[in-house]
């Protein structure tokens, strides 16, 4: 992984956060509402018209009212939407949603409007507008005014959705390609891969965890700066893992000092929950969770089952198909396995079919999704799905599935043996 690549992560870490995402439209607003008294000096026009602040005066009273209400309003929809996708899904959506960028530019766009609104009539209050300045500030509102009906109409159109199973899955599904895309494209993150062939040197120093949690992100390149000379780092932690504070999450050979111990697990970004940066087994494991609550007895929908059994065939499909970079490892001294077609297949699939082992509906057409998978392009994928078939016919067998039902599971046709 280069350097940009890990700043590229970071960025979009901090671009689905709301908290920032409101402040930055705040902050503008306050800069918007500042600059206007000198917007006849710093252009060097003098505007003559009639307009004075006391026809712009009620548009932004109306504005600030309105917008303070809208926003509250909003927020309580949001966290109603959020806690019923998180019934009906799965917990884990709540944290996906809240990355919803739709939602968070709307609600940022009506909060910057009140922001905007209510410090215009302070200001005026206070005297700080010279009178030619109510043009240039009538036309800041009314820009303003225009971003809220066109987010108003934003916002109505995406609560057609917001909450439903249907955005559940395809927000999960989006989330899911996107970390499934990376990891094709690069396995290992820029790191040497971790064979049965690698053998440790006689002579390495631990790397323990600073803290406890999940790991989240690995900057392989800063792993790479950070080792010295001829030292190679040989990892025993992936993303999505969680570590206790001390445990040793990798060995670095030869001896080394505790300022570059202290710099290397600075590379690591540890945090309470799982993400999906560079955790793609988490996606996965998310849209398993959703078809597992559908097949609960309290639910008991096959349908939403069925619809997220055939989006894990289609997201593992297109995993296979991907190619790999054929560029050398970026942090050639920094060695690791991470969670490949086995674990993912395993991610996605297993838990499914442990639940609905009873469920012949469900059951025909997971099997028909491994049967689909196992001509897939990538080995590992195909002897994956296979192997998990005939775990899903156990689990069916002792489930007391009668045996005419059995029958028609096996007489599934698959790319190979299973």
């Amino acid at each position: 992984m280069t350097r940009l690549k890990w700043l590229t992560l970071v960025f979009l870490r901090y671009y689905r956060s709301m908290g920032l995402r409101v402040f930055l439209y705040a902050l503008l607003s306050i800069a918007a509402t500042l600059i206007s008294p000198f917007a006849n000096a710093l252009t060097g026009v003098r505007f003559s018209t009639e307009i004075t602040f006391d026809s712009v005066t009620p548009v932004l009273t109306i504005l600030a009212t309105s917008m303070l209400a809208v926003s509250t309003f909003s927020l309580n929809i949001m966290v109603t939407a959020h806690r019923a996708a998180a019934d009906t899904a799965t917990p884990r959506m709540h944290r996906i949603l809240l990355e919803d960028t739709t939602t968070q530019s709307v609600l940022s766009v009506f909060i910057g409007a009140f922001v905007y609104s209510l410090g215009s009539l302070v200001l005026y209050r206070l005297g700080f507008y010279p009178p030619d300045a109510a043009l240039v500030v009538m036309g800041i509102t009314t820009l303003v005014v225009v971003a809220v009906i066109l987010s108003l109409l934003r916002w109505i159109n995406h609560l057609t959705m917001l909450g439903s199973i249907q955005d559940s899955l395809r927000t999960a599904e989006n989330r899911a390609r996107e970390a499934l895309k990376a990891h094709a494209r690069h396995p290992g993150f820029g790191a040497t891969p971790l064979t049965g062939e690698t053998v440790l040197p006689v002579s390495t120093t631990p790397l323990a965890a600073p803290e406890t949690g999940y790991l989240q992100l690995i900057d392989m390149a800063e792993l790479q700066n950070c080792l010295p000379d001829q030292a190679t780092l040989y990892l025993d932690v992936s993303p999505g893992q969680h570590v206790l504070e001390g445990e040793i999450i990798g060995q670095v050979s030869g001896t080394v000092d505790r300022a570059t111990l202290d710099r290397l697990v600075r590379a690591f970004t540890f945090g309470t929950i799982r993400t999906h940066e560079q955790d793609a087994a988490f996606g996965l494991i998310t849209l398993s969770e959703i078809a597992s609550k559908a097949l609960s007895p309290g639910i008991n929908d096959s349908g939403t089952a069925i619809e997220a059994l055939m989006i894990l065939k289609g997201l593992l499909w297109h995993y296979g198909r991907a190619g790999r970079a054929d560029d050398a490892p970026q942090a050639a001294n920094v060695v690791a396995r991470f969670p490949g077609p086995p674990e993912f297949v395993q991610a996605a699939f297993a838990p499914i079919a442990r639940d609905c082992a009873g469920n012949f509906d469900v059951s025909l057409r997971l099997v028909e999704c491994l049967a689909a998978l196992s001509a897939s392009e990538n080995e590992e994928v195909s002897s994956a799905v296979c192997a998990l078939a005939r775990e899903a016919m156990s689990y069916a067998e002792e489930a007391g599935m009668p045996e005419r039902d059995l029958s028609r599971l096996r007489s599934v046709p698959f790319a190979r043996d299973v």
